[in-house]
């Protein structure tokens, strides 16, 4: 499958602003990124790091009262949708070291509220039919809401309201996960049905060794998916972290299905 991902950031602020920037689809060996462009404005100075698990890019950004960013790529993603029923838990004293810290909560996943409805809602199930349960039931329980969320929202509440965006989702899904004792983790990705058209976030579980992408609002599948960064939350993995305030301007997102 291929994309054609075209990003445009304009934001305005009172003052000179670092910014750490996380919008470059990553290349593994799953996906790949060719014909890239990352257009900022001048006077801007950057400095590229690693995102987290050295996956991805993150840029500091020191930038003038105007800071615009003008990104394109084409990525091609040769991942397979994998059936996430059929995959097993690995045993939790076989979890490698980098993946523990994946068991347990964090800003926005407050897994330990959610052991007794885990245990009581989903029973016995284990693995991944357990996370395909849980998926399904946050997608049919919830509602997709633009307006429900901000920027401080947990899984918690997004749990109470029964609402919010990608995000929430996402948050939603791996505190439940977690809950249950899997591994998972929060992924910043574009994918090309997302609506309304942004950026886009879903989850990644471990199960039998590996990871694997599943996104409870059900717009996007694993092969269609190009990751950008992985986090224990948004918190790691926000497209955009700024050390000062700034004013947005303008902000748009185009993903788009193109031939090879």
């Amino acid at each position: 499958m291929h994309f054609f991902i075209k990003t445009h950031l304009l934001y305005a602020a009172p003052q000179h602003c670092d910014v750490l920037l996380q919008i470059e689809a990553l290349t593994d060996a799953t996906q790949k990124c060719r014909q890239t462009r990352l257009m900022l404005n001048p006077g801007s100075v950057a400095r590229e790091i690693a995102g987290e698990e050295d996956l991805g890019t993150r840029r500091w950004i020191t930038t003038d009262r105007l800071f615009e960013c003008h990104y394109e790529t084409k990525v091609e993603v040769t991942r397979a949708d994998p059936d996430i029923a059929a995959l097993g838990e690995v045993p939790r004293p076989q979890i490698p070291t980098d993946v523990v810290k994946y068991l347990m909560p964090s800003r926005y996943c407050h897994s330990e509220l959610f052991l007794d409805f885990v245990a009581g809602q989903f029973g016995t199930l284990t693995g991944g039919a357990l996370i395909v349960v849980m998926r399904d039931w946050i997608n049919t329980n919830f509602t997709y809401d633009n307006e429900a969320s901000f920027a401080g929202t947990t899984a918690s509440d997004s749990f109470a309201s029964q609402s919010g965006v990608c995000r929430d989702y996402a948050h939603v899904l791996i505190a439940f996960a977690r809950a249950a004792g899997i591994p998972a983790r929060f992924v910043s990705a574009y994918a090309p049905n997302v609506t309304p058209q942004d950026f886009h976030a879903v989850a990644e579980v471990y199960l039998e060794g590996g990871w694997h992408l599943i996104d409870a609002t059900g717009m996007a599948q694993a092969s269609d998916i190009a990751r950008i960064c992985v986090g224990r939350d948004a918190a790691d993995a926000s497209f955009m972290t700024s050390y000062g305030w700034m004013e947005l301007r303008e902000q748009s997102v185009d993903v788009r299905r193109v031939a090879g």
